[in-house]
């Protein structure tokens, strides 16, 4: 069952609890560490970008369209709407012969504080480009576009894009396609419901893919490659997966969140997957859990970027200090040896 995992306080009172379970696998899916029911069904949701970005370079749409490392960034995005996340998806739709009217993941305000506050002083309407999943959008439209698949329904479950990319899912997790439990996501497309140990194993394939083709592996790596090299991309400003991507560079770590408070990481250097998943949905504890984990397994990251989230501060409305979300990592299991 799920453990506590986050304490909140206030005044040195414990004022709420987050539980959650957290796993970490290689790459043959030998559980290295955990917390919590490694065996915790859920949904993938966007922390699953990466490896439904992987088609458009291993089929060799990205060499056929000449998309650099910032497109394919931002196809694993889920990102702040942003000038250059806007950019980067332009590009790719333009290199498609495609224009954002093409894209059929559902329209909201951008994330970002300030082009929501420029939309608004402009009189502008928010449009496809600024959903947090445009860019994953449309690296499905240049799949479809370079496989001759129909553009209408490229949603649907029952596509051919989907069903590729439901292959490339059940390949990473080890997970038979009949037995993955599928939902719709936010934006449309179909997602994924697995234990969040077969979500790491396909992390930690994103991290080690030496079992997969020359071709998968060089398909995983340069997508490795553009995330790590264009961490803006991937998220944004005042973004965890943007901050931390920048302060484990050294490490080659890469991570990438999901709604309801999924979280993964691939570390490449020890071909290890990790899988996050806060019970109640809250992204609050999300940041306190995630570096205590890899503190414990002794990496080190860039202080300038990470002294913001440690401690992790509550402020009140006059942005004074009043409490802390202090990580619990005391039910923690580690069955291997972490530091290696």
């Amino acid at each position: 069952m799920a453990s506590i995992v986050a304490r909140v306080y206030r005044n040195q009172m414990v004022e709420s609890v987050h539980y959650g379970d957290w796993v970490i696998v290689n790459q043959e899916g030998k559980i290295i560490a955990s917390q919590g029911d490694p065996g915790l069904k859920t949904f993938f949701r966007s922390a699953a970008k990466p490896i439904q970005a992987l088609p458009v370079v291993e089929q060799g749409a990205a060499d056929h369209f000449g998309f650099n490392d910032e497109e394919l960034a931002v196809m694993c995005a889920s990102h702040n709407g942003e000038p250059e996340h806007l950019a980067a998806v332009s590009s790719i739709l333009a290199k498609i012969g495609l224009d954002q009217t093409a894209l059929q993941c559902g329209v909201h305000p951008p994330r970002h504080p300030g082009q929501l506050h420029l939309l608004i002083r402009t009189g502008a309407e928010p449009s496809e480009l600024h959903n947090n999943c445009s860019g994953k959008h449309a690296g499905m439209l240049a799949l479809c576009v370079y496989h001759g698949w129909d553009l209408d329904g490229y949603t649907a479950p029952g596509h051919p894009l989907q069903q590729m990319v439901l292959s490339y899912i059940s390949e990473f997790c080890d997970a038979a396609e009949d037995t993955i439990n599928l939902g719709i996501d936010g934006c449309g497309v179909p997602v994924f419901g697995l234990s969040i140990t077969q979500m790491a194993l396909g992390w930690a394939r994103l991290a080690d893919p030496s079992r997969f083709s020359p071709q998968r592996v060089k398909a995983v790596e340069r997508i490795r490659k553009a995330m790590g090299s264009h961490p803006h991309l991937v998220a944004g400003s005042n973004r965890l997966c943007t901050d931390l991507l920048k302060a484990f560079r050294s490490h080659g770590l890469v991570a990438k969140s999901g709604a309801e408070a999924v979280y993964c990481i691939a570390m490449p250097d020890r071909g290890w997957g990790l899988a996050l998943k806060i019970a109640d949905g809250s992204s609050r504890p999300v940041a306190p859990v995630v570096l205590a984990i890899l503190n414990q397994l002794g990496y080190s990251g860039d202080r300038n970027i990470l002294d913001q989230y440690q401690p992790s501060v509550i402020r009140n409305h006059h942005q004074q200090p009043v409490g802390e979300i202090v990580p619990d990592l005391s039910e923690a299991k580690f069955e291997r040896v972490v530091n290696q």
